[in-house]
């Protein structure tokens, strides 16, 4: 018989599941009331990012190894993209009472998998488990400079390369093929996954380049920030900080394009959905979100792991390809589901 968490209770979840985590280089990890890290240059970073159930993740798509990861990845990034280097995770967690100790299990090793793999030396380092009537994830993040500037989205200048670091519009793809699939049918799932898994770990399992985040800050990148709400918003965000014009070339976001095509493979999943076009392939590119990347501008040529996509421009603020200003669409949870 499964166990779950109102039949064993906050402390012997709580026993089962922080052995699982990764530990972090902390002076003090979990199981007093804060914990303690060592900033050598006195700064410290912070970033914080949640996951509910319903509109951030189904519970149908997902397993809970995902979801751990995908809570770790998320976060591990947003320090990456201030060219810093992650140190810690606090997580805090809330699940209704009929929820699987084991599930909760496996968000840890979710948690634990992506920080080794990631951010090597990362753990959680403490948090918080409570009731809930939906599942819940809060990460936040802390990081260090390391004597370093940090990399903001304001000093971006005419002249400086447009360069990205990830990938795009894959995770959105993903997304289609689990909406075009529904939450219903488990078989189909399955099937999909059987089919489509890379694509679909793109969305459900995402893989960021956080080590590109120092890379890139030694590299001298005068802007950055993390892809994750498509990368037309999210570049209109570099503009806008710095008021200027981010000039991507049409040439490099069809050669991005072209790459989720193929990664959608030219079947279609099982009749419910047919991959997608050129056009569709290129506006996922554009405006899919949740890509994960860095988008970073550079005075010189970019460091290894960085691709061109275009440059900064005098006018603006805003966002055009092959100089034609183009609207900045991209995610917003509040009007998307």
């Amino acid at each position: 018989m499964t166990d779950d968490l109102a039949t064993v209770g906050e402390r012997a979840a709580l026993a089962r599941i922080i052995p699982r985590l990764a530990r972090a280089e902390a002076l003090l990890g979990p199981g007093d009331d804060a914990a303690l890290l060592a900033a050598p240059d006195g700064l410290v970073l912070l970033s914080t990012d949640a996951m509910v159930q319903g509109p951030d993740f189904r519970r149908a798509w997902s397993t809970p190894f995902e979801l751990g990861w995908k809570a770790a990845a998320t976060n591990l990034i947003d320090v990456a993209a201030m060219g810093g280097r992650p140190t810690g995770l606090l997580v805090a967690l809330a699940a209704p009472g009929e929820t699987p100790v084991e599930d909760l299990e496996g968000i840890a090793d979710g948690l634990a998998a992506a920080c080794a793999e990631l951010a090597p030396g990362v753990g959680v380092v403490g948090g918080d488990l409570t009731r809930s009537p939906v599942l819940a994830l809060s990460v936040t993040v802390t990081g260090s400079l390391d004597g370093r500037e940090p990399v903001l989205r304001s000093g971006a200048r005419p002249g400086d390369v447009v360069a990205y670091s990830g990938r795009l519009g894959l995770a959105a793809a993903g997304l289609r093929l689990l909406f075009a699939t529904g939450e219903e049918d488990a078989d189909a799932i399955a099937a999909l996954r059987r089919r489509h898994g890379p694509l679909l770990a793109e969305q459900l399992a995402p893989r960021p380049p956080v080590a590109d985040g120092v890379r890139a800050a030694e590299g001298g990148a005068t802007a950055m920030l993390d892809v994750s709400d498509g990368l037309l918003l999210d570049a209109t965000r570099i503009a806008e900080a710095s008021d200027v014009l981010l000039d991507l070339d049409r040439t490099a976001i069809e050669a991005e394009g072209d790459a989720v095509i193929t990664a959608a493979g030219a079947d279609g999943v099982d009749g419910a959905a047919e991959p997608p076009g050129r056009n569709e392939a290129f506006s996922l590119v554009l405006g899919g979100g949740e890509d994960h990347g860095l988008l970073a501008c550079f005075p010189g040529e970019p460091p290894a792991g960085f691709r061109r996509l275009g440059r900064v421009r005098e006018g603006g603020p805003g966002v055009a390809i092959d100089g034609a200003p183009v609207d900045a669409a991209g995610w917003d949870s509040f009007s998307a589901s």
